[in-house]
């Protein structure tokens, strides 16, 4: 597993996608800012910061990881709702929107390996 979370790819792709995705939020109308561009800061930086987490708790105990990795997988599906909501209301590209959900659809297959390797 490595000795910290930042050796993890999923941790590098997920971190990276979150940037990308908080920039985005900005350019959101104001109406969405404090509700569609919240929560799609809040849940990339979920997934990120869930991992970092149960990775610190993973030297105690593999099932708390789990559990950690768990929630960052449902972070991971979550955006890729409001993604969705996000080309729906044509705030979103449709290139922009595929890339993003790829590599949604990406994150959340490494999440679920990584939890069957527990």
């Amino acid at each position: 597993m490595g000795t910290s979370h930042l050796d993890l790819i999923v941790y590098k792709r997920a971190f990276d996608t979150a940037l990308e995705l908080h920039q985005f939020s900005l350019s959101l109308p104001k109406t969405e800012q404090y509700a569609m561009a919240d929560q799609i800061r809040r849940a990339s930086k979920a997934i990120c910061a869930n991992i970092a987490e149960g990775h610190a708790k993973s030297h105690f105990s593999r099932a708390e990881f789990g559990r950690f990795l768990k929630m960052a997988a449902g972070s991971s599906e979550e955006i890729r709702v409001w993604l969705s909501f996000c080309l729906a209301l044509d705030y979103l590209q449709n290139e922009q929107w595929r890339k993003w959900d790829m590599t949604y659809n990406e994150i959340s297959k490494m999440l679920n390996g990584l939890i069957r390797a527990l």
